[in-house]
């Protein structure tokens, strides 16, 4: 199965590949097919755009195809950034103030009230662009009032995992390694469901054994 992914991230891609590793599933990028067409994610919510974004690239590429849409929302701010998480503070997306912009708004915020989640929704669509299967991951914990950590991206050093367990042990998602993120994360939820939920909607056989990817 050839599997197109609507976003030229390569981190999406190894992280997806990763995850369907023992199923015959190809990952393609845009760029490998000759682009897709942009799409303006205009959609209310996370779950709208992915599915917007899914659609489209499959009607385009005539692929089976997988788009994602995700965010922050803090509660004490009633759910924003929400899907304007990447443009919180500007046009263009700039990380590093979309970041002072949040902790501009939860200034005086106590941290009993600086509850927050990552969401994360996926589509998949049918070559034919109609949707197939969606799914949704989400992760909570708060806000910290300082970043913390210098790995990962977006707001993951504003954002410190606080659900129960040792998995973050007390740490923010960019004091985590990778692993360590993917295996608590929202985006990582919803790609470990969609790899168990995947073979039930496509033509998606196991890989042989020491099959290559091509």
């Amino acid at each position: 199965m050839r599997l197109l992914l609507a976003s030229q991230n390569a981190k999406k891609r190894a992280e997806l590949e990763e995850l369907l590793r023992d199923l015959a599933v190809d990952v393609l990028t845009p760029d490998t097919v000759g682009g897709i067409p942009p799409v303006e994610e205009d959609q209310p919510t996370f779950a709208g755009n992915a599915r917007k974004k899914a659609a489209s690239a499959a009607r385009a590429s005539g692929l089976w195809t997988l788009a994602d849409d995700s965010g922050l929302e803090v509660d004490a701010l009633d759910g924003a950034p929400s899907v304007r998480s990447a443009r919180y503070a500007s046009e263009p997306a700039d990380e590093a103030r979309n970041n002072e912009k949040l902790l501009s708004e939860l200034a005086g915020v106590p941290p009993g009230r600086r509850g927050a989640r990552f969401v994360c929704a996926l589509a998949l669509a049918r070559p034919d662009g109609t949707i197939a299967l969606e799914l949704r991951g989400e992760v909570r914990g708060r806000i910290l009032e300082a970043p913390r950590g210098a790995s990962g991206f977006g707001y993951d050093p504003l954002f410190l995992p606080d659900e129960p367990g040792p998995a973050a042990a007390g740490r923010s998602f960019a004091e985590l390694s990778g692993a360590e993120k993917g295996a608590i994360s929202h985006r990582g939820r919803a790609l470990r469901e969609l790899a168990r939920r995947l073979p039930e909607v496509a033509p998606v056989p196991v890989r042989a054994k020491g099959a290559p990817r091509k």
